[in-house]
């Protein structure tokens, strides 16, 4: 599982590699600046409890004196808080000499608390009356005539400095999420703000690739705009290269056009049997400069073009071979929906299904289907036949070397390898199968985005 999560993380867009990354740093310092602050607010808190603890120590110290007459301890001094007098309050008080002599507030009533030597004030939790958690403070002083030292102590129930922590825990605790989601969202405004330029980028792209647009908007930011004025630079320096091969290949078919016919000509005047191998061979690279001329005449900007409607583009091409298929008592059956979009250049989606029609005519014995549908990143596009067909070493041979579909029967079609040169330059693929109908089936898929590595669906 991990092994599958890495690529997702890897390709995770920027604006979701900024939100994870600060979420992450929210997740550590938030809680850890929360954590800070609760133990300071604790301790800050605990020690001025503590210190009120200690003041009312001192008042009872200051209070206490032994009666030589009655041989007791007394108390004559109010510590000011009458839950003192009330029985188990939380507030008590105790002095005590360990043994007989106990003096204890009217709250403590026949209770006591716990007694632990201390010579100076000392600060502990202990459970008091009624199992209550209390806080308590003591120390032990020495009082004139006695000679044992005497415990004085006084404890305040927790409970509301314990409230009162917990109180402010949640406080903290609403107040960071708060804090956190307020974080977020700025960082994500942030984020959308920063990456506009970026996206702007992306959406120029798009219309590059669809055909919408010849280069790209360098009103950007800096590092943006310089990045896409290199990809006009590339973009336009390609087309040139694209347009002078066109031209030279165009150039070159024509120069030699002339020649060739002189040739043609003048071999009519040959004896057999040498005027049949002189026509076989200019026949060749008649057939040779009209198939580099068609591979250089479809290495446009594939990819670059709107999407174009499929029956609309070939309705000249199906109306031209319709004809020529009634000549032949062949049915030719377009079978394409009306709102299939493929792109491709309409030129070479032409010679695409016209090449691939052609052949289709010339093997069919009474009948050839043309057929397509459209698909989640792509459209097929199907010519079937009812002829031969292919066996399938045949079929893996002349995908293999890219022979003509034709060879084996007389005609002027340029063959597989135009068919297969025009799929692979819109980032296509070509296969062969057997048809529904007996003969050979040619499959052809092109991608919705002929930019993007994709490839076709399993069938």
């Amino acid at each position: 599982m991990s092994r599958r999560r890495l690529p997702s993380l890897a390709r995770a867009s920027l604006a979701t590699r900024l939100l994870v990354a600060a979420l992450l740093v929210i997740l550590i310092s938030l809680p850890l600046a929360g954590l800070g602050l609760a133990h300071h607010f604790r301790a800050s808190t605990t020690a001025a409890f503590d210190e009120r603890l200690e003041a009312l120590l001192n008042v009872v110290v200051a209070g206490v004196r032994y009666d030589e007459v009655e041989q007791r301890l007394l108390h004559e001094r109010s510590l000011g808080d009458p839950r003192f007098e009330q029985v188990f309050s939380g507030w008590y008080w105790q002095i005590s000499d360990g043994a007989d002599r106990v003096l204890v507030s009217r709250s403590l009533w026949d209770q006591r608390l716990p007694v632990q030597p201390a010579s100076g004030p000392e600060v502990r939790d202990a459970t008091g009356p009624r199992g209550v958690v209390l806080r308590l403070i003591e120390r032990d002083i020495r009082l004139a005539p006695l000679e044992v030292p005497l415990h004085v102590g006084v404890a305040v129930s927790r409970e509301g400095l314990d409230a009162e922590l917990a109180r402010f825990s949640r406080l903290l605790v609403l107040s960071l999420l708060g804090l956190a989601l307020l974080l977020l969202a700025a960082l994500a405004a942030q984020v959308r703000w920063a990456l506009a330029p970026l996206r702007r980028l992306q959406a120029n792209l798009r219309d590059v690739e669809n055909g919408e647009a010849e280069r790209l908007d360098t009103r950007l930011p800096g590092e943006l705009s310089r990045l896409a004025g290199a990809i006009n630079a590339v973009l336009a320096r390609d087309r040139r290269l694209m347009e002078r091969a066109r031209h030279a290949a165009g150039n070159l078919a024509h120069a030699l056009k002339t020649p060739v016919s002189v040739l043609t000509t003048q071999a009519d005047g040959l004896d057999e049997p040498q005027r049949e191998r002189m026509k076989a061979e200019l026949r060749r690279i008649d057939e040779a400069v009209r198939h580099h001329l068609a591979r250089a005449s479809a290495a446009g900007d594939t990819g670059l073009h709107r999407p174009s409607r499929c029956l609309e583009v070939l309705a000249p091409v199906l109306e031209g071979l319709g004809r020529m298929a009634e000549r032949r008592g062949i049915r030719l059956s377009p079978a394409l929906p009306e709102e299939m979009m493929v792109r491709m250049d309409p030129q070479d989606l032409q010679e695409l299904i016209g090449n691939l029609l052609e052949n289709a005519l010339r093997w069919a014995t009474s009948r050839v289907i043309l057929g397509g549908r459209s698909e989640a990143g792509g459209s097929w596009l199907e010519v079937e036949d009812d002829g031969p067909g292919m066996s399938e070493a045949q079929r893996h041979q002349a995908m293999a070397r890219g022979a003509r579909l034709d060879e084996v029967c007389s005609g002027s079609g340029l063959g597989l390898a135009i068919v297969a040169d025009l799929v692979a330059l819109h980032g296509g693929r070509l296969s062969l199968d057997r048809s529904r109908l007996g003969g050979l089936a040619v499959r052809v898929w092109l991608p919705a985005a002929p930019l993007a590595e994709i490839g076709p669906p399993d069938r």
